[in-house]
């Protein structure tokens, strides 16, 4: 198995029907193509998602990139893995409700939520019922601190803060930096109190620093102003893709155009409906995945994602793809079954991840400490005619 794992992650090309993940549905319930989910010779790995809603680029990608995961591996004929994910609708009372579900179904693995604030809802629980969980996508400490079974895919946020700063003074970007950032939501505020440190310690000079609400979230004009009256040349944005379209289409509209630095969360914007995509040229973002890139492997996914869903996959397509293979590989290190429970799997898949070197297509040789944060390198992009490029 470790042979063909590999063999698939270098891009050997699979036969098999795709299953889609229906984006306006309360769940997907994703078997693979195999027969042997149905007789319970399947690991049942469930996970909650905005499949509708404001972040539902987010969750629809999660759902498809797992799915197309655990269809090549379910085609290789020896681990076997049946999915299932639920709406949360990115609220974190519907997580809950979305989590028991996933339990009265018989999940036996998790990938926890998308976004931060859902999972952070269900991570007690999950620590509680020892459920082994790897999360695509919540980026929050707050996601795994304190439980020892709550693991990330993602970079956790203070490691994009710090990331973000290095980038942007190595690279010599910006002399005066703004930030607008959502002081209502643990991801950008993660990110933007250690942009700030390291901002500091790269001698960054941080000329405004404005915040918003969920509130507030439609007008920008006071923290643009800001940031353009003095004289910002680079605008620094840790949040996710909506607010930061209206913010690219005001800066517009006032005639204010520095160079725009996000983070993962932005990768989405060219889907968001009615924005002009034209106002994202030059947008640049840290993100662990290039859909450019010219490896076998990232080929073959993104031609497999093009092929089923008309569109190219984003970061958080890559990340739940990688989920999946890292969930296998680890699963057939420990010698697992899919009879054992979920508690008996929580110590195995503990055991696993806090010792093996994983390759995916968000990064080579990654590494989980005890913290269940993910040890890879981002890479730096920029949105050129209409497409992720890298730096």
């Amino acid at each position: 198995m470790k042979k063909s794992l590999s063999m698939l992650l270098a891009g050997l090309m699979l036969v098999g029907t795709l299953a889609g993940c229906g984006g306006n549905t309360g769940s997907t319930d994703n078997a693979g193509t195999d027969d042997s989910s149905a007789s319970g010779a399947a690991f049942k790995i469930g996970g909650t998602s905005p499949l509708t809603g404001d972040a539902a680029i987010y969750g629809n990608a999660v759902a498809r990139g797992a799915q197309i995961a655990a269809d090549e591996i379910n085609a290789q004929g020896g681990i076997q893995i049946e999915l299932k994910f639920e709406d949360d609708e990115n609220n974190t009372e519907k997580a809950v409700n979305a989590y028991n579900n996933l339990k009265d179904w018989g999940m036996q693995l998790s990938l926890g939520s998308v976004t931060s604030k859902p999972c952070e809802a269900i991570s007690t629980d999950i620590n509680t019922d020892r459920i082994f969980a790897l999360t695509p996508s919540a980026s929050s400490v707050a996601t795994t601190e304190g439980k020892d079974n709550m693991f990330q895919m993602c970079f956790a946020d203070p490691n994009q803060g710090t990331a973000s700063a290095d980038y942007i003074a190595d690279q010599k970007l910006g002399t005066k930096i703004a930030i607008i950032w959502k002081n209502d939501d643990v991801y950008s505020t993660g990110i933007h109190d250690k942009f700030v440190a390291e901002a500091q310690t790269k001698g960054l000079e941080i000329v405004s620093d404005t915040t918003f609400t969920d509130a507030s979230a439609t007008d920008f004009s006071v923290q643009l102003n800001d940031a353009k009256d003095k004289g910002a040349d680079l605008v620094f944005l840790p949040m996710y893709y909506t607010p930061a379209s209206l913010i690219l289409t005001q800066a517009n509209s006032m005639g204010y155009a520095p160079k725009f630095f996000g983070v993962d969360g932005m990768d989405g914007i060219l889907g968001v409906e009615n924005f002009d995509t034209s106002l994202a040229e030059g947008v640049m973002l840290l993100t662990p995945f290039n859909a450019d890139a010219t490896d076998e492997k990232t080929v073959s996914f993104v031609n497999k994602y093009k092929e089923a869903y008309g569109e190219v996959p984003n970061q958080f397509a890559a990340d739940a793809y990688d989920c999946i293979y890292a969930y296998a590989q680890a699963l057939e290190a420990a010698g697992a079954t899919p009879d054992m429970s979920a508690e008996d799997l929580c110590p195995l898949m503990i055991e696993q991840f806090t010792s093996m070197t994983f390759n995916g297509l968000t990064g080579e040789n990654m590494t989980w400490d005890t913290t269940g944060a993910v040890s890879k390198t981002p890479k730096g992009m920029v949105i050129q005619n209409g497409a992720y490029v890298g730096m």
